[in-house]
């Protein structure tokens, strides 16, 4: 092999060829000066052994005779080449060697074969115009060829013997010709002789340029091999490389104080650039380097031990200082603030971030630390906390009476407020006006509220609204403390413990609804490296479910309370949940304040679906006397109610489709239990019962206006229309009874096919019949019939419905319909009779109004 760069390099190489393809891989290679000795073992007998002296002896066997000559041929024609170097081949055929490169002689030899093969030879310009001058002379009338050819001779033979002439007379020159040619011979002899002299010294020169080369170049690599060794040292003392300040800081340095603070969480970030120092193959195998690494492992367990026992230490403290304010917020209705200890915390942060990426063990221990007595400390708080809500909510009875609302402790608030439960009449069940069977009538209502009267001698409904409202405030003042606290003591958690509030990247989210033991995150380890089983945002969720533990029971036994005191707010508490879960919802769908109030929020409406129920089941329930009118059923009052109270919470509430749901429920059951009562009375007639109910129904929803009810205001109103009908004709009768029968007979015969105008000839229905019956029914009669079932009406109406002048002039538009028609057959079949009424139009329109008047 020979090098294309300067300085040639010629190599003998030995390749094998690999067992996995075509191609040769490189195994040895010596240099060719350096081979001093070819031995071809024998010149005449053919054999293919020969050997190589290098360093030491090679012996090769070729696989046949002409390849290793062709081998040594090659060797030689190199050493010829490149180095000139005094190569011995012994054992070596003479005429391989010189057939190696050809003579001069044999090149000469062989041209001139080459010119005797080539015989013809074409003729040049001048020849050709010679000939052409020839042929002019002739005129180009060659008739006889062999004279003109003997002609040419003759003229060729003149011409040499002419450069005969010439030769022999400029001997004289040639002889000083030769002689300058043998000069010139001489001078080239002696350059030739100089030249391999020349060639010689340099041959010298060129192996002592190779070596000086070849020394070079291992002097550029022992260079390199130092830079990069340089290189090597600076990068493991500029990057493992520890500061004295930042040493005596994570042995020595103060965590109580700012500077202190500042001071050890520098250090703790530049020993942790130390420890995470990317290290290069090899580097970990170097005794310095190891020691390195065992001091900083040293100065890391000792500086997280002293951060964890000091973090521990301060939170007990800060948490025990918290705890001693807790009596002062207990008498009033709020949770004490936890914003100076978590700004004393927050202080270690990145000292709690860097203890999590280095000593995870310990940082969990905090982290339980932190949620076993933070838990305590909450539940201490909170259950004070809703001891003071509920003894607020139960403080006033219906007495008037006020319950203090002093601190105490724990067990004594909850045995005080049990007791409370007992004595009171009002917590022992539901105090909804359901449960009442009668009701005032809606003047009555309307004045006892519109009354300024003292809380001793307030109504039981005005009772109901003040203790509501007290209800809401309370209700709404408890979910308003408890949402700041959450959402600061969750946020304080993702700060101080450094875990992010989004999707951890390398995090594998696991079932959410598995909890924690004891305090244990749900994390396992392979080799003392933590691997994440649920997301950072599943362990947010996870420490405040330890810590708030208590809220979501403490949330559900109030609203127990509360649904106790009365079924009613359970309205008010559905509106409030609603609106603190949407709210939470909106800041993050998935933080335990949000998913707590999710489930409080189900019990929230599971008590207003029973609310609900227990309504629709009173209604069934209901009984009604059959010695007095029925007037107004209770459950139509509690309705409107209801849906009074209920459009007043519910103004832009996001619930409200819930609360369409139950009108729809409650308006139905109402409708079908007025018709089972109205069925069921024996006092008041049905159609009374219908009539006055479903007028109230209408009336209720036109004032109320509620949208999903429209469809039940028409029927509301159609019934009450058609009962007030069947109503007036069914007490109106026939008042003029004889009358009736009399016109009832005519219009018999009519129908028969008699003519209107004939019937008069009818023995029975004749004109002096007609003047008969009209004389029975005078204007005096029909005055006092009118006035007994003005009477008669007047008992089945009840007054706070007041339809009883409606019912009247229902009844007075009936009579003078009757009285139309009979004045109408009169006129048709008695035409020109003369005969009229007893009374006018008139005179029963000045009834009716006397008789209305005078009662």
């Amino acid at each position: 092999t020979v090098t294309t760069e300067r300085p040639v390099q010629v190599n003998v190489v030995k390749v094998k060829k690999s067992d996995k393809g075509d191609f040769y891989k490189r195994q040895t290679a010596w240099a060719l000066r350096d081979l001093a000795i070819v031995d071809a073992k024998d010149a005449i007998k053919e054999s293919p052994e020969f050997d190589l002296h290098f360093d030491k002896v090679y012996k090769w066997v070729a696989s046949s005779t002409v390849e290793k000559n062709t081998f040594i041929s090659c060797i030689w024609k190199l050493n010829q080449r490149y180095l000139r170097k005094k190569i011995d081949f012994i054992n070596v055929s003479s005429q391989l060697l010189e057939e190696s490169v050809p003579s001069g002689e044999n090149q000469s030899v062989a041209g001139g074969d080459e010119e005797a093969v080539d015989e013809y030879q074409e003729l040049n310009a001048r020849e050709e115009q010679d000939i052409e001058i020839m042929m002019e002379g002739c005129e180009y009338a060659i008739s006889n060829a062999e004279a003109f050819a003997e002609k040419l001779s003759r003229e060729l033979q003149v011409l040499d013997g002419a450069n005969i002439q010439s030769i022999m007379a400029s001997e004289k020159q040639v002889n000083i010709l030769m002689k300058l040619l043998d000069e010139a011979l001489k001078e080239v002899d002696q350059i030739e002789l100089k030249l391999s002299s020349y060639e010689e010294m340099l041959q010298s020169v060129k192996e002592q340029m190779d070596q000086i080369s070849e020394s070079n170049h291992l002097i550029h690599l022992s260079n390199t091999n130092n830079v990069k060794l340089l290189s090597e040292i600076e990068f493991l003392v500029n990057h493992m490389d520890l500061a004295k300040g930042h040493i005596k800081a994570l042995q020595e340095g103060d965590l109580t104080s700012s500077r202190g603070i500042e001071a050890c969480t520098n250090a703790a970030d530049a020993l942790l650039q130390c420890m995470n120092v990317a290290l290069r193959p090899g580097h970990d195998m170097l005794h310095a380097v190891k020691q390195q690494q065992q001091r900083f492992s040293d100065l890391r367990e000792q500086f997280a031990r002293r951060l964890a026992s000091h973090l521990n230490i301060l939170s007990l403290t800060k948490g025990h200082d918290q705890s001693s304010t807790l009596a002062q917020h207990s008498v009033e209705l709020t949770l004490p603030n936890h914003h100076p200890f978590h700004r004393d915390l927050l202080r270690y942060a990145k000292l709690m971030e860097w203890l999590k990426n280095t000593d995870y063990g310990k940082y969990e221990g905090l982290t339980k630390n932190y949620m076993d007595y933070l838990s305590r400390l909450y539940e201490r708080e909170i259950k004070d906390f809703f001891e003071v809500a509920k003894i607020k909510m139960t403080g006033t009875t219906r007495e008037g009476k006020k319950f203090a609302t002093l601190p105490r402790k724990e067990s004594a608030v909850k045995q005080e407020t049990e007791s409370l439960h007992g004595s009171s009449g009002k917590l022992t069940g539901s105090t909804s006006s359901l449960n009442k069977l009668t009701v005032q009538s809606s003047g009555n209502r309307r004045s006892q509220s519109s009354s300024l009267l003292d809380m001793g001698n307030m109504s039981a409904s005005d009772l109901d609204v003040a203790d509501r409202t007290k209800f809401d405030k309370i209700f709404e003042q408890v979910l308003s403390e408890l949402e700041p606290l959450c959402l600061a003591e969750q946020d304080f958690i993702s700060k101080f413990f450094k875990l992010q509030q989004h999707q951890s990247i390398s995090g594998t989210t696991t079932n959410e609804a598995e909890e924690m033991d004891g305090g244990t995150l749900s994390r396992s380890y392979t080799s003392g490296v933590p691997q994440t089983i649920s997301s950072e945002k599943d362990m947010i969720r996870q420490m405040m479910t330890k810590i708030f533990r208590c809220i979501e029971p403490e949330l559900n036994n109030l609203i127990a309370l509360g649904d106790k005191i009365d079924s009613f707010n359970s309205l008010y508490m559905l509106v409030k949940m609603s609106h603190h879960v949407w709210t939470a919802q909106n800041v993050d769908p998935a933080s335990f304040l949000s998913t707590t109030l999710g489930n409080v929020l189900v019990t929230v409406k599971r008590n207003f679906d029973k609310c609900i129920s227990n309504q629709m089941k009173q209604m069934d329930e209901v009984k009604i006397s059959k010695k007095s009118k029925v007037g107004i059923l209770p459950f139509v009052a509690e309705f409107e109610e209801f849906a009074a109270l209920a459009e007043s919470i519910f103004k832009n509430a996001e619930r409200r489709g819930d609360l369409d749901k139950a009108y729809i429920k409650l308006i139905r059951a109402v409708f079908v239990s007025v018709e089972k009562v109205a069925n069921e009375s024996q006092k008041t007639p049905r159609d009374v019962v219908m009539m006055e109910n479903f007028h109230h129904i209408f009336a209720t929803l036109s004032r109320l206006k509620i949208s999903c009810l429209e469809a039940e205001k028409k029927e509301a109103k159609q019934k009450y229309t058609e009962h007030l009908q069947s109503y007036v004709i069914y007490s109106l009768g026939q008042p003029l009874e004889k009358l009736n029968h009399f016109f009832e007979g005519v219009e018999a015969r009519v129908a028969q096919g008699i003519r209107e105008e004939e019937v008069s000839y009818q023995l029975a229905f004749n004109k002096q019949e007609l003047r008969k019956v009209i004389k029975e029914y005078p204007g005096k009669e029909v005055k006092k019939g009118l006035d007994n079932l003005y009477k008669k009406v007047d008992k089945h109406l009840c007054e706070e419905e007041n339809l009883l002048q409606v019912v009247w002039h229902s009844m007075q538009d009936e009579f003078i319909r009757q009285y139309k028609h009979f004045e109408g057959l009169i006129a048709r079949c008695y035409p020109g009779s003369g005969i009229t009424m007893e009374f006018t139009i008139q005179d029963i329109l000045d009834y009716c109004s006397s008789i209305a008047q005078s009662h």
